[in-house]
């Protein structure tokens, strides 16, 4: 049996793709590329935006036009909010919610017998536990590995279908955790990324602290304890974190995070919007205020600690005073990386009951006038770090250049064809999506 896995969405769906994997090449199944041939399709959606959603309808007809005889299974966020949607869908053999995705592979072994469809959709109330995927030592990088320690997420933000998809807050077993790092750094991984559908809420639920109770105190919480735990760890590696919300992180919490020097000077933290009126629109427990004295903290420790964003664009009740905040916001805040998209008005939300829709005309030419500012945003940031030295782990060869990442999340470009290893590299100018350097 050939199987194949479209993942759309977070990196969290990355790493569970790699679980499924991994679970169905222990059943003996050959793992084909996602646009090839295939006796099984597994598609792992995202449901952000409506866009998420069509992407995933797109591949699922595309394969189904490639074999007729597959099965296609759909599991991931959209799967868990729209089941009765996706089964309409005369090519969709299987649904499995995110809380089924453990049982993928007796989903499609009993489908290959009964040739009857299938709908696995957990309760909201019953996503409550974490559900452990065992130790993932494989991934298609070589490089770079995804470690998920956290699920679900509390905040509802008004425009966020996640929490309705993913449940509540449950954090894994930080030895399982640890257990994990050391066996994908023992194999020759050299960064490891914590990630988890909102990673700062890591241990924050209620009875995690009873259940270990070695890993929370007044002076650490859950997060900080692991990321001190894996940075005990022996081997050549660094650690990412894959974000923090800012609905959760403070200035003081980041400022903890800094003595841990394996930690990578990158974060990604999502603004969502520089208006203080439009974060509160937003269920968003923090003003704009709070937010830069976070990236002041980080810069205070590096002045070029490199920061990545999200920015949503047209949300109800959105003033142009508001937008013109959110473009200072992204001068201001001088973002490594910035990742603007269009409110997308997603039903069960509390945004999507709001007035003041905001018409996609409006919508557009913010989009475009916030997509020139990021890219202004980000050429100063780069051009600022000419003439500096950074480590970069080197991932890929793309003609006579080595590509990498530096620690603070720039693409560099070396001319030579050594992979997989840290080295120091002085920056030399912009080029393409990152910069060129010199060993």
């Amino acid at each position: 049996m050939k199987a194949a896995f479209h993942t759309l969405g977070c990196k969290v769906n990355q790493y569970e793709t790699e679980a499924m994997k991994e679970q169905f090449k222990a059943f003996g199944a050959e793992i084909a590329d996602e646009n090839d041939f295939a006796d099984v399709y597994i598609i792992n959606t995202c449901t952000v935006t409506n866009i998420a959603d069509r992407k995933s309808r797109q591949y699922i007809r595309r394969m189904k036009k490639k074999n007729p005889d597959a099965v296609i299974a759909v599991t991931g966020c959209y799967a868990q909010v729209k089941p009765e949607e996706i089964m309409a869908l005369p090519e969709v053999d299987i649904v499995a919610g995110t809380g089924e995705k453990n049982n993928i592979i007796d989903y499609v072994r009993r489908f290959l017998e009964e040739k009857k469809p299938q709908t696995h959709i957990k309760r909201y109330e019953e996503l409550c536990e974490y559900q452990d995927r065992g130790i993932i030592t494989s991934m298609e990088s070589r490089t770079r590995a995804y470690i998920k320690v956290q699920e679900g997420c509390n905040r509802f933000c008004a425009y966020c279908l996640i929490p309705f998809a993913r449940g509540m807050v449950r954090s894994r077993d930080p030895r399982e955790i640890v257990k994990e790092a050391k066996a994908l750094i023992d194999k020759g991984f050299k960064e490891l990324i914590l990630t988890g559908i909102n990673t700062a809420l890591y241990g924050t639920e209620d009875g995690f602290k009873d259940k270990f109770p070695m890993w929370v105190s007044d002076e650490k919480n859950g997060m900080e304890s692991l990321i001190s735990a894996i940075d005990g760890l022996p081997g050549e590696f660094r650690i990412r974190l894959s974000s923090l919300e800012p609905a959760v992180v403070n200035a003081d919490y980041v400022k903890r995070l800094l003595k841990y020097e394996r930690l990578c000077h990158h974060l990604h933290l999502s603004a969502q919007s520089g208006s203080d009126n439009v974060l509160s629109m937003m269920n968003r427990p923090y003003n704009r205020k709070d937010y830069l004295d976070i990236v002041e903290v980080l810069r205070k420790s590096d002045e070029l600690y490199g920061i990545s964003t999200d920015i949503i664009v047209g949300f109800p009740g959105e003033t142009e005073q508001d937008f013109g905040d959110s473009k200072k916001l992204i001068e201001e805040a001088g973002f490594c990386k910035v990742h603007p998209f269009k409110y997308s008005k997603r039903d069960r939300t509390a945004a999507a009951l709001m007035e003041n829709q905001i018409p996609p005309e409006i919508k557009n030419r913010r989009m475009d006038e916030i997509s020139s500012a990021s890219e202004k945003a980000v050429s100063s940031f780069l051009t600022k770090c000419i003439g500096d030295r950074r480590i970069v782990l080197f991932e890929e060869q793309e003609g006579p250049y080595v590509t990498g990442y530096t620690d603070n999340y720039i693409k560099v470009y070396v001319k030579g064809n050594e992979l997989n290893c840290f080295k120091e590299v002085k920056l030399l100018e912009i080029y393409k999506d990152g910069m060129k350097g010199e060993i």
